[in-house]
């Protein structure tokens, strides 16, 4: 709640979020920015779409849960909708033990229970595996009618560049003083392609930089959504960014995080 008391909301009011899954304290404050703009009042589902960390999924899965537990309350899932989706595309089903197990989707129960401050809502997870362009195509057109109603809320689960050894990812563009400011750069390439609302452009983007951004599938699952939508339907805008830490030497790491908000225009 503090998080959220000192968040702006610089945005109109979103339709959809994109926002990190790292540990609250890592994390939390820059998600609150993205949380800060969603309006509660006409939303009666949240379509929650997040990486797979622990198992290969080519596709995207659906739950078979009927309710999500957390801190605050169960979060009751949207059975109909799930069921609506599972015939008329080529969803997997999660088996129980990958649900569970996957913080991309967990880590933002309690925000998305606490934004929605008491309203009687239902929630769709959608767990995203590493699909190529055609695969994250394919099922942004098949979310977009959903992303067009204006009771449904998307919220897309994702950290940004992930720096360091210990990630197996080290670049450094000398042409910045320090490494931290050239992940800053690095990261804010890829915030700019996104807000393009260009799927190609992110996964030119993503192809010549191979930053790692965990969440880089779902994202393009959004963005195909809105790009099946009409035209100039949606604004995009990135609206906070932090580093776990600062890095200064090679030995360093680092996990960037970043709030984007999706409006209709």
């Amino acid at each position: 709640v503090a998080w959220l008391d000192a968040a702006q909301k610089t945005e109109p009011s979103a339709r959809a979020i994109i926002a990190p899954h790292a540990g609250y304290r890592y994390s939390g404050p820059t998600a609150a920015w993205a949380y800060k703009h969603i309006d509660s009042s006409n939303i009666d589902r949240v379509f929650l779409l997040g990486p797979s960390h622990h198992a290969y999924l080519p596709g995207c899965a659906l739950t078979q849960c009927s309710h999500y537990q957390t801190p605050l309350g169960d979060i009751a899932v949207d059975l109909d909708t799930v069921a609506e989706l599972k015939a008329a595309g080529e969803f997997d089903i999660m088996s129980r033990k990958v649900d569970e197990d996957e913080h991309s989707l967990e880590m933002h129960l309690p925000y998305i229970w606490q934004v929605m401050n008491g309203k009687d809502f239902k929630m769709i997870p959608i767990l995203v595996g590493a699909g190529g362009a055609k695969s994250e195509r394919y099922y942004g057109q098949l979310l977009a009618p959903y992303l067009r109603d204006e009771r449904n809320l998307f919220v897309v689960s994702s950290d940004f560049c992930h720096w360091g050894q210990r990630f197996q990812f080290t670049h450094f563009d000398r042409t910045y003083s320090s490494i931290s400011e050239s992940i800053q750069a690095l990261d804010r390439m890829g915030m700019d392609a996104i807000e393009t609302q260009d799927p190609k452009l992110y996964e030119r983007y993503q192809s010549e930089s191979d930053n790692t951004i965990c969440g880089r599938h779902p994202i393009a699952v959004l963005m195909n959504a809105i790009a099946a939508s009409p035209s100039s339907a949606f604004r995009t805008k990135f609206v906070h960014y932090e580093q776990s830490s600062k890095c200064k030497s090679m030995s360093d790491s680092s996990v960037s995080y970043a709030a984007a908000v999706i409006y209709p225009i």
